[in-house]
């Protein structure tokens, strides 16, 4: 595995300006049926995920307990196990090759890849990068690269809050400021890139393989169907840019298709009774096939390789289920080794490392409802490295 073969690193600070860790950084999946419970445990104790209120730490264990047997039996009708590990690293790994040549004065950039739910966990990488030569009174750079294209607080923002914890927890009182904060890991984050024209390219281009499957006559009549992971209500309401963002990737994909087809945004994985965003991929399914409408393009546009969302959630109960296995319900291909996405990272990263920026302009914006002081001080410190003036003051 990448995250387990990466040589020792040798910080040479008279040098050029790597070696450079590419840290990506997702909610993960458990590899196989053994690890689902755990797994579980982690995602329902996340309050920036699944906000339980107050009662999280007795709820989120009933819940995950609960539900480990049904979550246990889909992964392994999907194989047992989520692919999603072994697409990351691949993507990592090769993004890095391109990265030693398009951007040689941060060469050599080390494959790192950190889940917040399962392994390799957050706090596993970050002991492996301290054993790899990074930090420790060593220095060394890393860039936190998010593989949630949009941003949310419930994803990105926390596995960057994850992130925050575990440098403070490892790299001791220079983490906090409480020391002299040289030769501790000086890191970056690469926190969303929802209209990247590679990542535009890289999903338009599956859409068209999918739809060239269709009659001619029928081929633009075909409804192309973007499907996301869905948010609870509260945090929508709370000012979350996700649903914005992921509309962006939308209409940018669209724009490059040259709006060939009618189109629809709908939303999958809802958990629990409370609200979430609609409508619902599967109710969105069930309904047009009722109308007749049965030439359909599923797209799992927030997602950058396959795992259970689209695996089982998509390809068995939306497609087999509630579409009742109509041969013109299709899913586009998801990323995985897609030469055209990997190329996409390369782009994204080599003009991060250029850049000199240690995050985008609106990490530094909190949300208009947000009240966590995890993240208030998470978003302190990654926005607090970067050489742009005036961003830090915009965070309060």
């Amino acid at each position: 595995m990448a995250t387990a073969v990466a040589p020792p690193v040798t910080q040479n600070s008279a040098g050029s300006q790597g070696p450079t860790a590419m840290v990506f950084m997702n909610m993960g999946g458990p590899s196989t049926t053994d690890e689902v419970g755990d797994f579980l445990s982690r995602l329902f104790a996340d309050g920036d995920l699944i906000p339980l209120g107050r009662l999280q730490p007795y709820l989120g264990p009933l819940i995950s307990a609960r539900r480990t047997p049904k979550i246990q039996k889909q992964y392994a009708d999907i194989g047992g196990g989520s692919p999603i590990r072994k697409w990351s690293e691949h993507q990592c790994e090769e993004m890095c090759k391109i990265l030693d040549q398009t951007n040689p004065e941060t060469a050599p950039h080390k494959p790192y890849v950190m889940f917040r739910y399962a392994n390799p966990l957050t706090e596993d990488v970050y002991t492996k990068m301290l054993k790899d030569g990074f930090g420790q009174g060593k220095g060394g750079r890393a860039v936190a690269f998010t593989q949630y294209p949009q941003y949310s607080c419930s994803t990105t923002g926390s596995s960057l809050n994850e992130l925050w914890k575990w440098r403070t927890r490892l790299e001791g009182k220079r983490a906090t400021g409480e020391e002299q904060t040289e030769g501790t890991i000086s890191w970056s984050v690469i926190d969303r890139w929802p209209t990247h024209p590679g990542l535009v390219e890289a999903f338009a281009r599956n859409i068209e393989a999918r739809l060239a499957e269709y009659p001619e006559n029928e081929r633009k009549d075909a409804v192309i169907l973007f499907s996301a992971h869905s948010l609870p209500m509260s945090v929508v309401n709370r000012g979350d840019p996700y649903p914005a963002e992921v509309a962006a990737t939308v209409y940018a994909v669209m724009n490059r298709l040259n709006f060939s087809n009618p189109y629809r945004l709908c939303w999958q994985s809802q958990v629990g009774p409370s609200a979430w965003l609609g409508a619902q991929t599967s109710d969105t399914v069930k309904h047009y096939v009722e109308r007749g409408q049965t030439n359909l393009v599923l797209v799992p546009i927030a997602f950058t390789s396959d795992h259970i969302e689209t695996l089982y959630e998509i390809d068995l109960e939306v497609m087999h289920e509630d579409a009742k296995g109509h041969p013109g319900v299709k899913r586009a291909e998801s990323l995985n080794g897609s030469p055209v996405f990997i190329k996409a990272l390369a782009d994204i990263a080599g003009a991060h490392l250029r850049s000199g920026d240690s995050c985008s302009k609106q990490m530094g914006l909190r949300c208009q409802g947000c009240k966590s002081e995890r993240c208030l001080e998470s978003k302190k410190f990654f926005a607090g490295q970067s050489s742009l003036p005036g961003l830090l003051p915009a965070i309060r």
